[in-house]
């Protein structure tokens, strides 16, 4: 890919544009404070004309926004910025979110950030009453766009009703889609998205590891990945990884990971996989300049839609 023109696309309606994938940054930061050896992973990122990096107030208690809020100055405007709001139950008035608002800014050292986001719809708070909210922050030009995450897609039309009254649109809804994890794309999510105008963003592109075929059953996942990952998993996605391996082969040597999230990129959705490393941007980056066939998207969702269907089936069965 060519470093000086890489591609992009609109983020949404917002006049904003981004890179075809984007920056998780779920994991930086130190115990609530800024960690400055991320650097060249920031660095990296930049040079593999990757422009997008979401965060949240929430990862690492703010250390992942302090994190990045230390690289920004001397990025300037060629970086896209998303974070979130989390509605905790308590957090019901719009004195709170107004103040989490700011409190993000300063640890991005922003005085606007790019998207800021509904990171959860959780009650008591109407969806209409935080749409109200972020389109103010909007127009006090705190913020430049706004989005929403895990929203369904009764949410997610909800959300842009009430936006559209304020005459705003929803940029993005951020939820979990890959190749394992397709339920975006079943339930009409994705297609709405699409009819709307709205980026469905996607986290764990690679489903925590298991399309890089990091895991198989000499090498189960630990801790709690390991407890939502059960040996069945394992033995169940052995012709998914088969299949991405062969892909990659037959697209110049390309990884499993890179073939996966290349996937989510032809469903036509924005792919953020996180990043701890220079070499996981480099490795991420390698979804990019090239495009899976559409018989090898159909190939693997094939491939997908047979566990699927096995999955239920055994479901159906322990009911009985």
């Amino acid at each position: 890919m060519n470093r000086s023109t890489p591609e992009q696309i609109p983020l949404g309606k917002s006049g904003l544009k981004v890179s075809l994938i984007g920056v998780g940054t779920n994991r930086w930061g130190n115990n609530q404070q800024a960690n400055p050896g991320l650097q060249p992973v920031f660095q990296a990122a930049l040079e593999a004309g990757i422009n997008l990096f979401d965060t949240a107030e929430i990862y690492n208690m703010g250390g992942s926004e302090r994190t990045l809020g230390q690289f920004l100055p001397a990025a300037g405007s060629r970086v896209v910025v998303t974070t979130k709001f989390l509605p905790l139950p308590w957090r019901v008035g719009k004195a709170s979110f107004t103040s989490a608002l700011r409190a993000s800014l300063e640890r991005l050292q922003l005085k606007c950030v790019d998207v800021y986001l509904i990171h959860l719809p959780l009650p008591p708070v109407r969806i209409g009453t935080w749409m109200d909210w972020l389109a103010e922050a909007q127009q006090a030009g705190l913020v430049r766009a706004v989005g929403v995450s895990n929203f369904n897609a009764n949410q997610t039309q909800r959300a842009q009703a009430a936006l559209a009254k304020h005459g705003l649109a929803l940029t993005c809804n951020q939820v979990e889609f890959n190749l394992l994890k397709r339920s975006p794309e079943r339930n009409g999510l994705l297609e709405l998205c699409h009819q709307l105008g709205i980026t469905l963003v996607a986290y764990r592109p690679v489903a925590g590891g298991l399309l890089a075929g990091k895991y198989h059953l000499g090498n189960a996942p630990t801790g709690l990945r390991g407890m939502l990952v059960s040996r069945q998993d394992l033995v169940n996605i052995q012709p998914i990884l088969q299949l991405l391996v062969q892909l990659g082969e037959k697209h110049g040597g390309k990884t499993p990971a890179q073939v996966a999230i290349n996937w989510v990129i032809c469903k036509g959705a924005l792919p953020i996989p996180g990043a701890t490393q220079a070499k996981h941007i480099q490795e991420n980056a390698g979804a990019l300049g090239w495009r899976l066939e559409k018989s090898d998207v159909a190939a693997l969702d094939e491939a997908e839609e047979r566990i699927h269907k096995e999955k239920a089936d055994e479901q159906k069965t322990r009911h009985h």
